[in-house]
């Protein structure tokens, strides 16, 4: 399913009750939802992987952060978890900071637009990030750990099956 900022427009009880929903069909379902939001805490609560870009019309795709968090969760608990504010916090400074001077980052670090960067925000020291595939099948812990998807720029979500 490809939703692009469905919630944006909505009162906050609205959109989370619809966000509940979403989760709770994904979850059911095992439906996979890509979804364009800006909202950095939309994308934490629904997202397994986020999908961070940069700025302009020439956007790239910068990285893709990994959710820690655990796939089952209920709003009230999201930012009471550990890897929370870490997560959010690595998304906005991408999105403050970063995404600015992604252009030299890129050129500094030979960046290959196929094989975009995946971070892990709260994973064990020594735990290297790796190259994004599109195999949705990797039996790897990181795999298998639970994560939600959003972007940067326009901002992503994917959820759906682990």
């Amino acid at each position: 399913m490809l939703m692009d900022e469905p919630f944006s427009a909505l009162d906050a009880l609205t959109r989370g009750t619809l966000q509940d929903e979403v989760r709770r069909i994904c979850t059911e379902t095992g439906q996979t939802v890509f979804m364009i939001t800006h909202d950095v805490d939309e994308a934490i609560y629904l997202a397994d992987r986020v999908l961070l870009m940069t700025n302009g019309p020439n956007a790239v795709l910068a990285e893709i952060v990994e959710n820690p968090l655990p796939k089952r969760r209920r709003r009230e608990d999201v930012h009471r978890h550990p890897l929370y504010y870490g997560v959010r916090n690595h998304i906005i400074d991408f999105l403050v900071t970063r995404s600015r001077n992604f252009a030299g980052e890129m050129r500094d670090n030979n960046y290959d637009r196929r094989a975009v960067p995946v971070v892990r925000p709260g994973a064990l020291p020594g735990e290297p990030a790796r190259p994004a595939t599109s195999d949705t099948t990797d039996p790897t812990p990181a795999a298998a750990a639970e994560a939600p998807v959003t972007p940067a720029r326009p901002g992503l979500i994917q959820g759906g099956r682990a």
